[in-house]
């Protein structure tokens, strides 16, 4: 750019021939150029600003075109995250009435990404902290081995431990949502619910697996992808099944015994309502099962299902049915009880002397077992054993709990005149309390069989009958007299009737023989006699009264109550309203 001089000679030298200033020609020309330099410096600015809108646009156009080709085109999957194809749902289980037993929650795991952790040792020691169980020594070793890029840490958290984990401001500790089981309840019902733990797992999701009791079993039903917003509901009454636990354990506690189950099932359709085993877990942290001792000591061990017993004189009511069914006695035919009874070496003794004979109904209300083994006399072996047979005490149980089809009664395989005799007073023949259960209940519900289930029923058919309407009227009054007048008084309970039979069996020694100071009493029984409805079985495993001068083991001392106590708490629950002892002496003349 040629520069225009601020003073040219030429105009100077006539602006003074005229008399002007020079200084005035400076000034001009200088406001010239300014104004010069300012259109020129506009004019690039608005160069400038146009090739930024170019720019822009042709940046814009090329986003909107690429946007265009990315929307017309087919979509495409993303390549899978470990654990996002894993499928964590599961249907919620539900007792009788709707109410919640066991459902799944969202919870997050805990991994360890190394490549974004900043300072391991102190992420380990703060995790260490919030989970007391971890090693954190092994940990940060771990969190800090330059060799690894994933550290597993934990598979579910509670929302509080999560924050907290949060809170550590770690960006290498990644929290992984998935779902988890929960037993809202805790421990109640926790040997019918079993538990479930995750199987195949990713950081983000998780499959969940029944490991035992229901869960196990009805897994593939509440795994279905179908079915898992339906519920499965089951036959536990939730409100019952708590009265149950809190009686039979401070029963337990009192009589200081080993353990013990109890059962309330419907006589007609064999729907379970309360299924206790005690002692018992928490589903929500299953322990490890044994490695080493007696199983049965183990919380674990549902001693309703897995316990098989010898269990006493609560036998003698098959016995005696069977006597009555096929025609070979009524209940006031007189049975020879002098005794000891000798068969091939072995004796068979009363609790107490009895005299020289007894009535049937005495043989059972004061449970003889020379009179009983007499009837087994009559019966013999082969018909006993095929009136067990239909009854299901020499099969499994079909129940919908894992460990119930691994449990088989224990009977003798040369069923001979002996064997008959013992296992008409409940030796020889170890079943567990709910083959006890569905026996009794084809005992009072006129005759007909009924397979125990833990599912809800509302449609059950009658079984198959086993006894006649009139056997067991007969086997129902029998069972009352027991409780007004034999070995089970301690079960009346004010305003209902209630019958049933008491068994008390010696303990066998595995070394042989039996125990002389240890034995499995039993209660089976069924309420309210006048309209049977309910049966409820309680075992309990070496209960000792101390409350007298001498220990007392019978089931009369120790059991009896507790299912009194049961019967007394559960059955308003359960709508049945008391009625006058008048009343139901009544009612059960008519019937």
């Amino acid at each position: 750019m040629i520069r225009t001089p601020l003073r040219p000679l030429a105009r100077i030298l006539d602006a003074r021939s005229h008399g002007g200033s020079a200084d005035a020609i400076e000034r001009e020309n200088l406001r010239l150029r300014r104004e010069q330099a300012r259109d020129a410096g506009r004019h690039r600015a608005e160069w400038r600003l146009l090739f930024l809108a170019m720019v822009f646009f042709a940046g814009y156009a090329m986003i909107g075109a690429r946007m265009g080709m990315l929307a017309a085109s087919p979509v495409s999957e993303a390549e899978t995250y470990q654990g996002e194809d894993i499928d964590g749902d599961r249907a919620d289980i539900l007792d009788r009435n709707g109410r919640i037993l066991a459902t799944n929650l969202v919870t997050n795991s805990l991994y360890a990404e190394l490549r974004y952790m900043i300072d391991g040792a102190r992420a380990a020691r703060e995790l260490g902290r919030i989970f007391p169980d971890l090693d954190v020594e092994r940990l940060e070793a771990r969190l800090t081995d330059p060799d690894r890029s994933f550290v597993w840490i934990r598979a579910r958290l509670s929302p509080e431990q999560a924050q907290a984990v949060h809170d550590i401001g770690e960006p290498g500790l990644l929290l992984g949502p998935r779902e988890m089981r929960l037993y809202p309840n805790g421990r109640l019902a926790a040997h019918v619910l079993g538990g479930a733990a995750y199987g195949q797992q990713g950081v983000t999701a998780a499959e969940i697996v029944g490991t035992a009791g229901i869960e196990h079993r009805m897994d593939t039903r509440l795994r279905d992808p179908d079915l898992v917003d339906v519920p499965l509901s089951l036959s536990l009454d939730l409100g019952v099944q708590a009265i149950v636990e809190e009686v039979l354990g401070n029963g337990i506690s009192m009589l200081s015994a080993r353990a013990g189950s109890a059962i309330v099932m419907d006589a007609h359709s064999g729907e379970i309502v309360a299924l206790s085993s005690l002692p018992d877990f928490d589903p929500n942290d299953r322990p490890a099962p044994p490695l080493t001792g007696d199983p049965a000591d183990h919380p674990l061990f549902n001693h309703a299902v897995q316990g098989v017993y010898e269990l006493g004189s609560v036998m003698k009511a098959f016995a005696v049915a069977q006597a009555l069914e096929e025609g070979l006695v009524t209940p006031s035919t007189m049975v020879d009880t002098r005794g000891p009874l000798r068969i091939a070496g072995f004796a068979i003794e009363d609790f107490h002397d009895y005299g020289a004979q007894m009535s049937v109904t005495d043989v059972f209300v004061h449970s003889s077992n020379i009179g009983t083994a007499r009837l087994a006399q009559m019966i013999g072996p082969e018909r006993q054993r095929d009136f067990l047979r239909r009854f299901g005490f020499l099969e499994p149980l079909a129940l919908e709990v894992a460990e119930a089809s691994r449990v088989v009664p224990q009977f003798p395989s040369n069923w001979g005149e002996l064997s008959a005799m013992t296992i008409s007073y409940g030796h020889g023949l170890a079943v567990t309390p709910v083959h006890l259960a569905a026996g009794y209940a084809a005992l009072v519900n006129g005759g007909r069989r009924v397979v125990p289930t833990l599912l809800r029923r509302p449609d059950a058919t009658p079984g198959e009958r086993l006894i006649s309407e009139e056997t067991s009227r007969l086997m129902r009054s029998l069972m009352r007299a027991v409780v007004t007048d034999g070995t089970a008084s301690m079960a009346q309970v004010d305003g209902y009737a209630v019958g049933g039979k008491t068994g008390t069996a010696d303990k066998p020694n595995p070394r042989g023989g039996y125990y002389e100071d240890r034995v499995v009493a039993t209660f089976a029984g069924a309420f309210p006699l006048t309209d049977p409805r309910y049966v409820i079985v309680v075992t309990m495993d070496e209960p000792q009264e101390t409350s007298g001068a001498e220990t007392r083991r019978t089931a009369g001392w120790t059991v009896v109550p507790v299912a009194a106590e049961i019967i007394r708490r559960i059955a308003p629950v359960m709508g049945m309203r008391p009625e006058s002892e008048e009343a139901i002496e009544a009612a059960l003349r008519l019937r």
